[in-house]
């Protein structure tokens, strides 16, 4: 029996690995999310039967199976009606609770053990704790920031007291190990859970808005690593092997964030980004706007057009009516791109979900570095609610703050056209200078409405 439950959870772990591969490419991610989560479901099934193998009390299983089936049933309402711009708040959310469950579980084993338990056990239980409560907090703060509720605070001071309370978090354990510290191991729980929940708050607190899409990725690691020592605490090889593979995967999405952002990660997490000296605000530039019938105009002659989309994209909910647009511009014999910069949204691989809710062929989607040495090919480039990404200050301009930021070189194409609400600033907060080139016009207006408009246009021309 034990090697069938063995099986179970080994066959589980090829699950994960095989859909974190999968995920890897946008067109197979949803394929490799359905296979991990069928992993998922089968490492839950298995532990059920392991608990009814190894006599676990009824009243455990009961309480368990209630948690189970709460936990499901609310899961699938609150996936249902999220919407696509809450959908980093939703993750954000739901790593709190991986968090959660890690420190609750540290404080109820450390609790329970007696005088004889090894201190191995005792080292995993105290990282184990000290992580999931930094990722609780850390994703409850992430959540509130990117819901707006939350204001940006970035001061030197929360950087230092941050880095205080971290020293504090680290050094209460040696003492005690090296029985410096006389207190309980329980005790000594409860004040490091306290100590990382604070943590957890100026862990993210000095971090600003544009920098979110790592912080998401970093806390979704340290969640990963907090599963993988509750792991090892119940002798669960799914948890070790879940948990790594989490923790390693964000670790490494979030180094790829910040190359993709030309940020460092200590820079990041300090909360620092080097002020500009630019001198005009985007609301005193001198800029060219158009209309949408001059855009369809312009759009009924291009052969070859790109679509940059970004987080304004997502708040208009414009992705249904601009694969619409796609589709009317392609059986006119154009060919049209979509590009997709890495830091695009507020979340890794926000934009590559945008467009897959609307059905688009994963064929037309392109990578910034796919495209960039010919972006002069293209007639016309369509910018959706983008800003940062496409700002050629990143190129131009030392004292920018997007400085040294990898971009599309939307400014390369014949035309451009950029869609905008109204002149505020991106996440970056700094004046784009794309908007000042000859080639680049605004558009103003809700996405969806403008695309339905020039939808409208071109049937006419």
């Amino acid at each position: 029996m034990t090697s069938l439950i063995g099986l179970g959870y080994l066959i589980s772990t090829f699950s994960f690995l095989i859909g974190l591969k999968f995920m890897s490419s946008p067109k197979n991610a949803a394929k490799g999310n359905t296979i991990a989560a069928i992993g998922m479901i089968l490492a839950v099934l298995v532990t059920i039967f392991t608990a009814f193998y190894e006599n676990v009390p009824t009243i455990n299983l009961i309480i368990t199976g209630t948690a189970i089936l709460a936990g499901t049933l609310l899961g699938k309402n609150i996936s249902d009606k999220v919407e696509m711009t809450k959908m980093p708040q939703l993750i954000s959310f739901f790593n709190a609770t991986g968090g959660g469950c890690a420190l609750i579980l540290g404080l109820v084993e450390g609790s329970s053990l007696d005088i004889s338990t090894g201190i191995v056990l005792k080292i995993v239980l105290v990282i184990g704790l000290l992580t999931g409560a930094i990722a609780f907090t850390g994703s409850i703060l992430a959540y509130g920031k990117l819901a707006g509720k939350i204001k940006d605070i970035r001061t030197k001071s929360l950087v230092y007291t941050g880095r205080s309370i971290l020293g504090l978090i680290l050094l209460l354990p040696i003492l005690y190990f090296l029985d410096f510290l006389p207190i309980e191991f329980s005790t000594l729980l409860y004040l490091m859970g306290g100590i990382s929940l604070i943590y957890g708050i100026l862990f993210v607190l000095p971090i600003g808005g544009a920098d979110m899409p790592v912080v998401i990725s970093l806390l979704n690691s340290i969640t990963g690593v907090a599963t993988a020592f509750a792991g090892f605490v119940y002798v669960n090889k799914v948890m070790i092997a879940g948990g790594i593979f989490v923790g390693a995967a964000g670790l490494l999405l979030t180094v790829l964030m910040c190359k993709a952002m030309n940020r460092s990660l200590l820079k990041v997490l300090a909360g620092t980004f080097k002020k500009g000296k630019n001198s005009v605000s985007e609301s005193e530039q001198i800029i060219k706007t158009i209309s949408t019938s001059e855009t369809a105009m312009q759009l009924s002659y291009a052969k070859r057009v790109a679509i940059i989309p970004g987080y304004g994209l997502a708040v208009a909910q414009a992705q249904h009516i601009c694969s619409q647009l796609q589709q009317l511009l392609e059986r006119r014999d154009t060919e049209v791109h979509y590009i997709i910069h890495p830091v695009a949204g507020r979340m890794p691989g926000h934009m590559n979900v945008l467009l897959a809710e609307a059905n688009i062929d994963y064929a037309v989607l392109k990578e910034m570095d796919e495209v960039n040495d010919h972006m002069d090919l293209y007639d016309m480039v369509l910018v959706i609610g983008a800003n940062d990404v496409v700002n050629p200050a990143a190129e131009n301009d030392e004292d920018s703050p997007v400085y040294g930021m990898p971009i599309i070189k939307a400014y390369k194409s014949q035309q451009v056209v950029v869609m905008k609400r109204g002149m505020s600033k991106g996440y970056a907060g700094v004046k784009n200078d794309l908007f000042d080139l000859n080639n680049c016009s605004l558009l103003f207006g809700d996405a969806k409405d403008s695309l339905q408009q020039i939808i409208n246009q071109l049937k006419l021309v």
